[in-house]
């Protein structure tokens, strides 16, 4: 007989329970330690939500590029709890980019209904975007537009002359399809721009302005001539009407101001 002994043969059953077991166990083990990974990713999107769309104040600028290119945001609210004109009330929108949006209409124009829809920075296809939103939903009597000064310093890109013509014709047609008057403004003079210097605008403005007034006059609408009243002899703004030579300081509004009163007038007679 053997010195070894050995101890009693497992069954398949047992041997079958036993694998069981330790699966399970194995099992277990595996998601216990999967378990701490994931908590600290849930409690990660429950501290910090992400940013949800038309809500500006957060983006970044690379999120404003992707998520509200037309900056809806910007008077989403503002116009919704403006709503629609008192009876008898000549509500005016003020449509454009930063040279619109600089100007202090309750200093300009005291006790007129006018409302500011000016956006720093903008170009032409970006207002055609929000100008149902900040125009025509707003019911007025008359939409004033200033327009294209971006579009000759590249804001969003390269964009021709004629490009820019058709978005402003484009807003002045959504208008008058809403029963809106239009006036359309001159871009005011600039000899060049600081943040995107060389691109000579002088000439470039001067022509565009040309093609606008030729185009107010074939189809009937309202020009407001700023660039002839406010330029210098280079074609751009004189420091007496701006310090960056593109933004106008209270002078150069004081200049526009009762140009662009008089515009409104003429446009409010074609009633």
């Amino acid at each position: 007989m053997s010195r070894f002994t050995f101890g009693p043969v497992l069954s398949l059953p047992v041997l079958s329970f036993a694998a069981a077991a330790l699966f399970a166990f194995a099992a277990n083990a595996t998601a216990q330690s999967a378990a701490p990974q994931a908590a600290p990713a849930a409690a990660a999107a429950t501290q910090q939500p992400a940013s949800t769309p038309h809500d500006p104040a957060h983006y970044t600028r690379d999120e404003q590029i992707k998520l509200d290119w037309p900056w809806l945001g910007s008077f989403r609210q503002a116009d919704a709890e403006l709503g629609l004109p008192a009876a008898g009330q000549t509500r005016v929108v003020f449509m454009g980019d930063s040279i619109t949006h600089g100007w202090h209409l309750d200093q300009s124009f005291p006790s007129k209904p006018y409302i500011n829809r000016g956006i720093s920075g903008q170009t032409s296809p970006q207002m055609v975007l929000r100008f149902h939103q900040d125009v025509i939903q707003l019911k007025p009597a008359v939409v004033i537009i200033l327009a294209g000064t971006n579009d000759v310093a590249q804001n969003t890109g390269p964009i021709s002359p004629e490009e820019t013509l058709n978005n402003i014709a484009a807003m002045a047609e959504m208008a008058t399809a809403n029963g809106i008057h239009v006036v359309l403004c001159s871009i005011t003079p600039s000899f060049d721009f600081g943040w995107h210097p060389g691109l000579e605008p002088a000439p470039k403005i001067a022509a565009l302005n040309k093609l606008i007034q030729t185009y107010a006059k074939a189809h009937g609408y309202v020009y407001v001539d700023y660039y002839s009243a406010m330029k210098d002899a280079r074609g751009g703004l004189p420091k007496t009407l701006s310090k960056d030579g593109v933004h106008p300081l209270p002078a150069g509004y004081a200049v526009m101001a009762p140009l662009a009163q008089a515009g409104i007038d003429d446009a409010l007679k074609a009633k």
